[in-house]
């Protein structure tokens, strides 16, 4: 059979036999590698650029401090990369133990010996969250747009109708 009569055949849903092959294909993990090293990569550059327009606009809008904060000197014993740096490593060393502690205290308050344990504990205690078998709306959309324009049209009727 021939590309040609493959595109003319559809199937009932009518997306032809190719374009069926590719959604298969999207699945492979090569393609998922390519999709995270993509988002990854866009999600770099934008930090990137944010953070340096964010620092040619401080540079611009008082060049002689910023350039005190880089140096340090008699007036600034310290500069702003070491402060930053030791802020934000006081603040690391906080948020762990602080998140660690409180995990900790939950652990030996509700009594259990190991997860299993704590798993069931915490079971009976938390509320049950429903099942939504079989989906009550869509749960296939093509793209991010159609994804949008789903929510917000949902939105809207549900508002309307209170």
């Amino acid at each position: 059979m021939e590309v040609n009569d493959k595109v003319s055949e559809f199937n009932i849903t009518g997306t032809s036999e190719i374009e069926l092959q590719h959604v298969k294909d999207l699945d492979k993990p090569r393609n998922k590698f390519r999709e995270t090293l993509f988002l990854s990569s866009v999600t770099g550059i934008s930090a990137m650029i944010a953070f340096g327009s964010t620092l040619a606009l401080a540079r611009k809008k008082d060049p002689t401090f910023f350039n005190k904060g880089l140096v340090s000197s008699k007036a600034l014993p310290e500069t702003g990369v070491d402060l930053a740096l030791r802020a934000l490593g006081y603040g690391s060393l906080y948020a762990v133990s602080g998140c660690g502690l409180l995990f900790y205290g939950i652990w030996k308050l509700s009594g259990a010996n190991d997860m299993q344990e704590f798993r069931m504990k915490m079971g009976s205690i938390l509320p049950r969250i429903s099942r939504n078998d079989p989906p009550q709306g869509r749960t296939e959309f093509e793209g991010f747009r159609d994804l949008i324009n789903y929510i917000s049209t949902d939105y809207s009727s549900s508002s309307s109708e209170k």
